[in-house]
């Protein structure tokens, strides 16, 4: 059996002996569980016999002693081996082998570890074959003081409502400390205020900081600093201490009412003032802030309630003073005003403290302008008929100078607006009349304008206009007559009293009554054997026949005279007449035709006209085809006889201005017929060594291009052995005058008179033999 033993002096210094009867009586041990701990309740023992206490924090320069393992089967010989495994085992703990002591071999901190499970073992050291089964302990790290309290924040911001009764809670502030809760008082945090009395308080239990003074003044002082201490220990001698800041703000309140710094306030304005004109701004000072210092403003008395009224501008929290209505300086040249300013929001717990809102007088002196004629209606209307004689007077416009020099006035009116010159206006007095006869089937309404101007000061003529309409009022004047042209047709097989149009009549005159149109025919045709009209009493009429039997062949046409007339007065009437075409129609009356063919038949050639240009065009066409033909099966004769007579010219393809002369007697078609060139010809220009046999020319079609061609006899003058050396001279084309620079050739730039070795010519092969023969002969012959 294991025995678990620990010292004496450990019980001793551990802080066990501090815990109270009843902790002895109720002392709990904790073992680990998983990764719960569970609480093991025991009656009067300061530990279980299976657990170690450690004090964290050891500083001694030896490992810490822990306690001793034992068995009942060792004898002391050392015949026994004692291990440790488990939590820290080897690396924070070690065990003596033989002795079975264990030691912490490193400073321990309960914050980061407040225990640690190892598993003790005796085993025979020579056969490592157990001889107790392996047992379980705890090793717990008993807390020492050492972690100071600290704050969540290291600033508190926090704000209270000024006035606050005392007690009121501001903020809670709070603290923790690392230390055990459950052991001893290291975790009791205690609260102090170390700044911010007497305005403030801090409960020590709770950090709850509450108001200390009534009735603190915001306006008075608004920004508070209070620093809180919280020490473990529950505050006693010697605990670790931490401290935080606080800063309180006094939010406002409506405690204050609003005050005009003076009582009187003297404004002027302008007569000529518009209607919510600005006249001048007070204002009224309120200590408070935000919505507790908006202030309305009132007129609340005063001769100009009617005049002037007041509004607040929101963003000033002025008052500003508005023109109510047109001032008039002749009528009055001053007002006197009695403005009150009240809070808008007021609190109930304060309405002791006073009357929230004060007045003050307001004095508006009006000034004198010079004003503009005033007429005496905003619009004038007249009615006219239209069938008064020009110069009439038709209406009268009147007008006055509103200022104290009661200024004559001049009338006119404006041509911009009166373009035909209808109406003119008389300049003294103001009567208008017309100028030209009036149409209100014309013109139904006239829309001038009059202008007064005054014609006392000629630097300062003040201007009016007003606007007049003039209606213009009917007459009857007018006859009636048909609204449209009637396109009406008897048929050959019509009888007699058949209704063949019913037709209408329109009036450009508005009679006040409606329009009453009466049909009938010309009294010359009251006796028109074919047809006549019947009036159907609702402004319209029918057109019927008197008889049957109409004949194309007899009469194509008939025109009928109908005669309109209104009931107005003067009677109006007039004479429409209604042409009346007889046509052939089927058993149902419906018209088939009738003597309209050259009428209905468009203008235009005959089908034998047009079929003869069409045929022309053709001919034309075929023709153009057939010259075109012809032209591209031409052939063109050639230029040139021989190969040695094809001449070109060099062109230049980046000239911008004329060509070059030679470039008018260059045909390129040459050199796109190869057939037309001779047969090979001998070289002119040296007599050959070997005469070949002539070679026929090869065959190239028509379309070959110029570059193929080249090419071809480029091939054949390389492979020719008898060709000359490249530096000879050889005429393939003429190209003109030569050249104004001197030739490039090293043969020619040297003079004949300098000697040369021209041996290095044999080297250059058989094409190069004649030449190196040449110069090695004249070499040979000046030796000679």
């Amino acid at each position: 059996m294991l025995l678990w033993i620990s010292l004496l002096e450990l019980s001793l210094m551990s802080p066990l002996s501090n815990r109270t009867a009843k902790e002895e009586e109720d002392g709990v041990a904790v073992t680990p569980e998983g990764d719960k701990l569970s609480i093991l309740h025991r009656s009067k023992r300061g530990w279980m016999w299976n657990q170690f206490f450690l004090l964290e924090e050891y500083t001694g320069a030896e490992p810490q002693y822990v306690g001793k393992l034992h068995s009942d089967v060792d004898k002391g010989d050392g015949t026994l081996k004692y291990i440790l495994s488990g939590d820290g085992a080897g690396t924070v703990f070690t065990i003596d082998e033989n002795t079975g002591d264990i030691h912490a071999l490193k400073k321990m901190d309960r914050e980061e570890k407040s225990f640690y499970t190892l598993r003790a073992q005796a085993i025979e050291r020579r056969t490592g074959r157990p001889v107790e089964p392996e047992s379980e302990f705890i090793i717990k790290i008993h807390d020492i003081n050492d972690n100071e309290p600290k704050f969540s924040k290291e600033l508190y911001m926090a704000t209270v409502p000024e006035m606050s009764d005392v007690g009121t809670s501001v903020i809670q502030v709070i603290a923790t400390d690392a230390d055990d809760p459950t052991y001893g008082y290291s975790a009791r945090v205690a609260y102090s205020i170390l700044q911010g009395q007497p305005y403030f308080s801090v409960e020590s239990d709770t950090g709850i900081i509450r108001t200390a003074l009534p009735n603190m003044d915001r306006e008075a002082k608004e920004q508070y600093q209070v620093i809180i201490q919280a020490k473990d220990m529950g505050g006693q001698m010697g605990g670790l201490s931490g401290t935080t800041s606080v800063n309180i703000t006094l939010t406002d309140v409506n405690d204050n009412p609003p005050r005009f710094p003076q009582s009187l306030y003297q404004m002027s304005v302008k007569e000529s003032s518009p209607e919510g004109g600005t006249v001048g701004r007070i204002k009224a000072y309120d200590a408070d802030i935000g919505e507790n210092a908006e202030i309305t403003y009132h007129i609340i008395d005063g001769d100009g309630m009617n005049m002037f009224d007041i509004i607040t501008d929101k963003a000033t929290q002025e008052g500003v003073v508005l023109v109510k209505k047109m001032l008039d300086y002749e009528n009055k040249k001053s007002y006197t005003l009695k403005v009150e300013a009240t809070n808008s929001r007021l609190d109930p717990r304060f309405l002791y403290l006073g009357p929230y809102k004060d007045v003050a007088t307001v004095r508006i002196a009006v000034e004198d302008v010079d004003e503009p004629p005033v007429f005496s209606r905003p619009f004038y209307m007249f009615d006219v008929y239209e069938d008064i004689d020009v110069g009439t007077i038709i209406g009268t416009i009147t007008a006055q100078d509103p200022d104290a020099s009661h200024s004559l006035i001049s009338y006119s009116i404006d041509r911009h607006t009166d373009l035909d010159r209808y109406f003119n206006i008389n300049s003294a007095n103001g009567s208008i009349v017309t100028l030209k006869p009036l149409d209100r089937e014309e013109m139904p309404w006239h829309n001038i304008t009059v202008i007064a101007i005054e014609t006392v000061l000629e630097n300062s003529r003040q201007t009016s206009r007003v606007p007049v309409l003039i209606k213009v009022l009917d007459i009857n004047d007018n006859a009636p007559e048909f609204p449209v042209v009637y396109e009406t047709f008897v048929c050959e097989n019509a009888k007699a009293g058949q209704l063949i149009q019913t037709v209408g009549a329109v009036d450009k005159d508005s009679p006040p009554s409606g329009s009453r149109f009466f049909f009938s025919l010309t009294p010359e045709s009251a006796n028109n054997p074919n047809f006549t009209v019947l009036d159907n009493e609702d402004n319209t009429a029918g057109i019927l026949t008197r008889r049957g039997g109409f004949r194309r062949q007899d009469m194509s046409t008939y025109l009928l005279p109908v005669l309109i007339a209104d009931k107005e007065y003067p009677i109006q009437s007039s004479t429409n007449t209604l042409l009346i075409r007889v046509c052939a129609c089927d058993s149902d009356g419906t018209m088939q035709s009738c003597n309209t063919e050259a009428i209905i038949l468009p203008p235009g050639l005959s089908t034998g006209a047009l079929i003869a240009i069409l045929l022309c065009i053709i001919i034309l066409l075929v023709i153009v085809v057939l010259f075109a033909a012809m032209r591209k099966q031409r052939k063109k004769e050639p230029l040139i006889i021989s190969k040695e007579d094809i001449r070109d010219n060099v062109v230049s393809y980046n000239d911008e201005g004329g060509g070059e002369e030679d470039t008018q007697a260059f045909d390129i078609s040459t050199l796109r017929n190869p057939e037309v060139i001779e047969d090979t010809q001998l070289r002119r220009d040296i007599k050959p060594e070997n005469l070949l046999l002539p070679r026929p020319a090869p065959t190239i079609p028509d379309n070959t291009d110029v570059r193929d061609f080249i090419n071809q006899r480029l091939k054949e003058n390389d492979t020719d052995p008898g060709a000359p050396p490249y530096d000879s001279l050889a005429t393939y084309a003429y190209e003109g005058n030569g050249s104004i620079a001197e030739s490039l050739s090293s043969l020619e730039s040297v003079t004949t008179e300098t000697d040369q070795d021209y041996d290095y010519l044999s080297d250059w092969g058989p094409r190069f033999k004649k030449l190196s023969d040449m110069y090695g002969g004249e070499d040979s012959d000046r030796d000679s």
